[in-house]
Parts: C-alpha cells; structure tokens; sequence
C-alpha cells in the first residue's frame, strides 16, 4: 500500500467509494449530492494526484468496477445524454482511464486503438480534418439520436486514450492541435495551452500545468512543450522551489500535504509537482 494511503484526503476519499468500488455516478460533470458529493472520476482523479496506483486496494477495487463497466457486466447510474451516442462516449470515457492506471488492459486497449485509427485518418494530410474525422467516425460509430454531435477530440479523455498508440507523425500533429486549440483541453484546461497564463501564483498555472502532465505522456512532449519549461523554470526561487500561491488550492490537484497553513508546506506540493512535470519533460 503507498504511504499516501494514510493522507487524511486519501482517506476521505475511501471512506466514500461504495462497495461495487465506485463512488456513484462516473462522469465529472454529474451533480454531485450531499450524501456523495463527488464522483468516480473526480475520485480517482484524486487518488492518482496523491500517489496511489493501480496496487492500491481502493484503485484496484474502482478499476474491478470500470472493467465490470466496460465488458457490459453493470453500466454507471449516469443519466444517458442524449447530444452524442452515450454508449460510445462512456465506453471512451471508462477505457482513457483505464489505460491511465492499466495501459494494456486487453478491455480498453481495442477502443482505444478503434480512435487511433480515427485520429490518424483524420490528420492524413497535415492537419486536423473534420470532414474526414465525422466520416471515420460514423463508419464506427453510428447516429443515436437526431441532431447528434461528435465526440469532440481536444479533450482529456482523448488525449489519454491515444498515449503511445499514434505513429511520429499523427502524433505530433495531435499535439500540436490540442496545445494550439483555442479552447485548450475540455475538462482540464479551458484556454489555449500554447499561451502562457497570466501569473505564475494562480489557479490558471495549476489547471495549465494539468493539460501539460497530460501531454508530457508523449513522446514529442518535450520539444512542443520547451516553451513551456523555459517559463516555469524562469519562475523558480532563489531557494529552487516554486510557489504557485495560496489560491492554487482546489481540492484536485492541490493541497497534497495534509495542510497549507505553513506557506513551507505550500511550497512543497507546489515544487514536488513543478519537479515530476520536469522530469517527463528532461
């Protein structure tokens, strides 16, 4: 078991997951309620900012139940949206974080090369192509209900299903097209990654760092993303530490420590996070 097991937020968080292994509904944007006030995904979101893995006794038991998900054994309590094919979605929601914990899981793995297909076709010819994205798309994916959108591709989910599934070239066009997408990467980050945030002491540096742990992944993260490391490296102090400020404090990505109110405490989480991205990056 890690040693983050014994966190009083790794322990909140566990005190909540049911016994199917979930915490209720799956998807972030589900309405969380006072008796489960966050979600699968927001739980695990969590544990893995906080260290845990896939050998964690509460990963495990959630991963047990994505799978249970995925092989059609019992489906998340979700409301069904009708604006896209759900089945589709959910089944590329649940499979992006599987291979989060479980890279090859043989469940997610199939899915998650159907949209490497998809993304290759769709950047044949140098760029993002959304006619040829909606044609590979419903040559696999059919039309549920009138009116129905795409699954969008610069988002989160996206980004981390197709991690080592892309060839050199499909993959760099992907990734300059999520870092250049005016809109950044939905659910994480909601504008532009290639711009720098306004202050480095913000929220906006944390959720910004977020869309860059999710791209590091690739293998050309590191020259796309050199921009990106000459900025934070520019705001390290005379100590060598990083310090994104008191209202970086969201309750996701920070506090890791048990508490903020030593600014050295602070200062830690914010470095220890500064340091694993650099280390991707290096």
């Amino acid at each position: 078991m890690s040693d983050c097991y014994e966190s009083k937020w790794v322990r909140r968080i566990v005190e909540l997951q049911q016994a199917n292994g979930s915490w209720g509904c799956f998807h972030s944007l589900a309405q969380p309620t006072k008796a489960q006030p966050m979600t699968t995904e927001q739980a695990l979101r969590r544990l893995r900012i906080l260290g845990l893995t896939m050998n964690d006794e509460p990963v495990k038991r959630a991963l047990l139940y994505l799978h249970g998900c995925l092989s059609g054994k019992h489906r998340p309590p979700d409301r069904r949206e009708r604006v896209l094919n759900w089945d589709a979605f959910e089944a590329h929601m649940l499979a992006a974080w599987m291979r989060l914990f479980v890279p090859d899981d043989a469940l997610a793995f199939p899915i998650a090369m159907m949209w490497a297909e998809i993304i290759t076709l769709s950047f044949k010819d140098g760029v993002f192509d959304e006619a040829a994205y909606a044609n590979e798309y419903r040559k696999r994916i059919p039309v549920l209900h009138y009116g129905e959108r795409l699954i969008a591709i610069s988002q989160f989910y996206m980004v981390n299903l197709l991690k080592g599934l892309l060839d050199p070239e499909t993959e760099r066009r992907f990734v300059d097209h999520i870092i250049n997408n005016p809109g950044g990467m939905y659910y994480v980050y909601d504008k532009r990654i290639a711009d720098l945030p306004v202050s480095f002491e913000s929220r906006q540096t944390s959720s910004w760092l977020a869309a860059l742990e999710h791209i590091a992944g690739y293998s050309c993260a590191k020259v796309k993303l050199s921009y990106a490391v000459k900025w934070i490296l520019e705001h390290k102090d005379t100590n060598g530490e990083w310090d994104m400020g008191a209202s970086a404090k969201d309750g996701v990505y920070f506090p890791v420590a048990d508490s903020w109110r030593r600014p050295e405490d602070r200062k830690a989480d914010c470095t220890a996070r500064v340091n694993s991205l650099l280390k991707l990056l290096s």
